[in-house]
């Protein structure tokens, strides 16, 4: 079977839009019937029906800064800040927030507690992205544990790791991560994928019980950018979102990249920064600089639809989704 995504590639102007008013619509759920779920970082989720309507849902009983503009919240990583989302096994949701630095779990309604903050009593750092797997057990991603977050920007410090959380607690399973971001399973849950934002890299462990082992770069050593969600589809290929370069791509199986969509502003602001990536002078201006305009920060991808072939895409600094048709279905996610 020929790879269906080999000479696909969606221009900017033919992309659809779902979603109006959005806060930082970093990461999406989609359900069978057509309803999507966003992260809002007006703490908790936005849900959006297949018609269109769409409700912000509050968590109760979390009390954080929201003063603060957005923009600023997003590039200091206060506040609330919903990052990854999860269903649980009763469709609730377990959420990874970037901003109060710990892993929540929300209702649907919106009741919400704080599930866990710590590591034998040392805070998270910067909780990125949690998912769950077929044992019941989380598996969380924590991105620095610099204090902001933006020091690890500029130093491109190794602090980041992979936590896993199950009726023991949590514990460290991987370290040496350079901006661990989002982790994705292989349908078997033989290997676990994780996305190596700051190294530009996505690497890949096999999962022997509750440990990480043959550690390995999967795919490029540079992805061309710096990768930030990932996603499989049926096929075998990891789709990933290029964060400041608002690009979509994709590593085959034989491990060649391919790019899906480039959504990118300013190629001028674009060459400074992965300039300065090289030299790790990087600053979060120049990462501002870059972004584009259609999916602005673009931050994660999901298969969605009646037959997984809807993609939608998530963004840190964005108010709506955009979405386009793909000629191959995503690997279907627990609870799909």
């Amino acid at each position: 079977m020929t790879n269906p995504l080999i000479g696909f590639e969606i221009d900017p102007s033919d992309l659809q839009y779902v979603g109006h008013d959005l806060a930082r619509p970093e990461c999406i759920l989609a359900e069978r019937n057509g309803t999507l779920w966003s992260a809002d970082a007006r703490g908790g989720v936005m849900r959006i029906d297949p018609d269109g309507t769409q409700e912000l849902i509050l968590q109760k009983g979390i009390v954080t800064d929201t003063t603060t503009p957005l923009a600023e919240r997003v590039i200091k990583g206060i506040g609330t800040l919903p990052n990854g989302l999860a269903f649980d096994e009763n469709g609730d949701f377990y959420i990874a927030n970037f901003g109060t630095d710990r892993v929540e779990h929300m209702t649907r309604a919106g009741d919400t507690k704080v599930l866990i903050d710590n590591i034998d009593g040392k805070p998270f750092g910067k909780a990125n992205f949690v998912t769950r797997d077929t044992k019941g057990r989380l598996w969380l991603t924590v991105t620095t544990t610099m204090n902001p977050w933006t020091d690890h920007v500029k130093t491109m410090s190794r602090d980041g790791y992979i936590a896993l959380i199950d009726d023991k607690g949590a514990r460290i399973v991987a370290d040496n991560l350079c901006g661990t971001n989002e982790l994705r399973f292989d349908p078997k849950e033989e290997f676990l994928y994780v996305a190596e934002t700051s190294a530009r890299n996505v690497t890949r462990f096999r999962v022997v019980g509750d440990t990480l082992i043959d550690r390995e770069i999967y795919g490029p050593s540079n992805i061309g950018g710096f990768c930030d969600g990932i996603a499989f589809d049926a096929y075998g290929n990891l789709w990933s979102t290029l964060i400041n370069a608002d690009r979509l791509v994709a590593v085959t199986p034989e491990g060649d990249l391919l790019t899906i969509l480039d959504a990118g502003g300013d190629k001028d602001a674009l060459a400074v920064l992965d300039a300065a990536w090289a030299d790790k002078t990087l600053t979060p201006d120049m990462m501002v600089a870059a972004s584009g305009s259609i999916c602005p920060w673009m931050a994660s991808v999901t298969f969605g639809g009646h037959d997984l072939k809807t993609v939608y895409l998530g963004s840190l600094r964005g108010d709506t989704i955009p979405f386009f048709q793909s000629p191959v279905a995503g690997q279907p996610l627990l609870g799909w």
